[in-house]
């Protein structure tokens, strides 16, 4: 961020910052985009110096996209213990069913963030649109649609229904129409990106080069493509990301991870459930599978002995926004659910035999290849594998709807929504029952 002016750049961020905080505190939805003046809009620097708040406001601090669906799916899934009762969104997240409501404070957050980034990432794609530098247009549009792409399958992952807008009385969609219109998004901005090449000028003026910009809008379609059942182009784009580069949100002592910052180094929100990730017996990983302690500490003198490591182990740890194991597990579901079988247990073992040295984030479990198996055990593996490849990912609640997974399983489904859209909103629907 040194190429852009820097006292501008954060007059900015900050303006953007009092607005969210604003915009998180009160009921009063009018009129969001008064954060963004014409200048910001209008200029590449200001829209730059936007993407990048879009992205930071994802990925830092307890407020955070990030720290808030880590923690949410986590408890409902029982990946986390709770360590302090005294943390009464957590707690309630922990205890599950009826105890969450309408007034958590961790779904609120997830909640108005995803919709603010959304709202202003729309604001930064259409006016990049009238840039004259093309190049440097088709960055923000493609940095910017991660933001928001993300930012929309949060929503569709935890809510039955989404809104399609910020505003008294907006209307609401199914959320597999919400994960539609984020596919909808990245092909855009890859279409844009395939038209005119992301610019230089764009990537320097990045604080960061840790995303991959084109790798991270295909392995999020894949994702997307996946959950609604679009297998061919879930396919065609994991096949299209590279798994020799990282993409990942990054921190610094000052700017610290949050899962670090508020659970690891605290012991006082929450830790792993125990040394099987919060796997029910028979599906348990193995006790060579080198997964387990890559992701958590089993030795910790002080209680408790099973402690966050993975990508919450120090607070400059990186979180990536998607690993490659995730996008083999797609194409092994993929062609698992369109029964190419023997493709899906390929694709799988590529995943079981995966030594961590031959992974670039060091996600390996290093064990011998599946070989005779049902096609129905088959499901179920790939399943299991995912819950501990992509263990605290936040990703699991959508997975253990889409194997069926019993519903002693989970601690919710659905999540209701929060007062703050209710209290505002006339269409918002009525709260799941489970």
């Amino acid at each position: 961020m040194n190429r852009i002016n820097i006292q501008r750049a954060l007059t900015i961020l900050c303006c953007l910052a009092l607005t969210y905080i604003n915009f998180s505190c009160t009921k009063d939805y009018i009129d969001p985009s008064r954060a963004l003046d014409d200048d910001a809009l209008s200029s590449p620097q200001g829209l730059t110096t936007i993407s990048i708040g879009l992205q930071r406001r994802y990925s830092f601090e307890r407020t955070s996209n990030i720290y808030n669906y880590v923690t949410a799916n986590g408890f409902v899934t029982n990946e986390l213990l709770l360590r302090n009762e005294g943390n009464i969104p957590e707690l309630q997240l922990s205890t599950g069913g009826a105890t969450v409501d309408g007034t958590n404070t961790v779904l609120a957050g997830l909640w108005t963030s995803s919709n603010k980034i959304i709202y202003d990432a729309n604001l930064v794609i259409a006016n990049a649109k009238n840039l004259s530098d093309k190049n440097l247009a088709s960055g923000l549009i493609a940095y910017a649609t991660i933001s928001k792409a993300l930012s929309m399958g949060n929503l569709s992952m935890y809510w039955e229904k989404v809104p399609v807008g910020i505003g008294r009385n907006i209307p609401f969609i199914d959320r597999m129409d919400g994960y539609k219109e984020a596919i909808k998004s990245i092909d855009s901005a890859l279409n844009y990106t395939a038209t005119d090449e992301i610019s230089n000028a764009f990537l320097i003026n990045l604080p960061d080069s840790s995303i991959n910009i084109l790798n991270t809008l295909n392995a999020l379609k894949a994702r997307y493509s996946l959950y609604v059942g679009d297998y061919e182009n879930a396919l065609i784009a994991a096949n299209a990301v590279d798994l020799t580069k990282k993409s990942m949100f990054a921190y610094d002592n000052v700017s610290s991870n949050p899962i670090y910052t508020f659970a690891t180094s605290t012991n006082n929100v929450f830790q792993p459930k125990d040394v099987n990730l919060g796997l029910p017996q028979g599906l348990y990983p193995e006790m060579a599978d080198k997964r387990v302690l890559f992701y958590i500490q089993n030795d910790n003198p002080i209680p408790p002995a099973v402690r966050i490591k993975g990508f919450a182990f120090t607070p400059t740890s990186r979180i990536p926004v998607y690993l490659p194991g995730e996008m083999l597990l797609i194409k092994a579901e993929a062609y698992a659910r369109t029964s190419r079988y023997d493709l899906a247990l390929v694709e799988l073992n590529k995943v079981i035999t995966k030594m961590p040295g031959q992974d670039i984030f060091g996600v390996g479990a290093d064990l011998p290849a599946l070989t005779s198996i049902s096609n129905e055990e088959l499901l179920t593996q790939i399943y299991r594998n995912r819950c501990i490849e992509l263990f605290m990912s936040g990703l699991k609640l959508e997975d253990m709807r889409r194997f069926n997974r019993p519903q002693n399983e989970m601690k919710r489904n659905f999540f209701p929504y929060p007062f703050v859209e209710r209290d505002n909103n006339t269409n918002t629907p009525s709260d799941p029952v489970f």
